[in-house]
């Protein structure tokens, strides 16, 4: 990860970015248009978890990994922060919002993405707010704006 992917394969990231959006797409059209829209979030999430799992596990069997022997307190931390913040909190949030608010509501704050990883840079790994990253701010702010607007 510490060189770029430039090269005769730099496409496969590209198209797994556009196939990871309409994966997106596909799951709260699924979630709004089925049983799911009126299913607590926490089932909805243990759903999500479960297929997910299934698949992953499969896929990895696919590709040939194994567990690792051993695990570094840095790999554990890493793993219980993105089960608790990101897996728990923010998709049992999502969700709750979307059995609330249309989706086409919704689909804008998914620009808020970017934001919450610029503040977790910050808070978490200490890195600058620089002059920048407050410009970018204020563009995702005005994207919002743009988008939320009443027409």
């Amino acid at each position: 990860f510490t060189q770029p992917a430039i090269g005769p394969e730099q496409w496969i990231g590209d198209a797994l970015g556009v196939l990871a959006a309409l994966l997106w797409a596909a799951t709260t059209l699924s979630i709004r248009a089925t049983k799911l829209s009126t299913a607590s979030p926490e089932k909805t999430l243990a759903y999500q978890l479960g297929v997910s799992g299934v698949l992953l596990g499969l896929g990895a069997l696919w590709h040939g990994d194994s567990w690792p022997q051993q695990l570094s307190a840095l790999a554990i931390s890493s793993l219980a922060f993105q089960t608790i913040v990101v897996v728990f909190a923010s998709y049992l949030l999502w969700f709750w919002l979307m059995r609330h608010y249309p989706a086409t509501r919704l689909s804008a704050f998914t620009l808020l993405t970017p934001v919450f990883g610029l503040l977790m840079g910050v808070l978490l790994l200490g890195e600058p707010v620089t002059a920048r990253l407050l410009l970018a701010l204020g563009g995702v702010a005005v994207g919002m704006t743009l988008v939320n607007r009443k027409s």
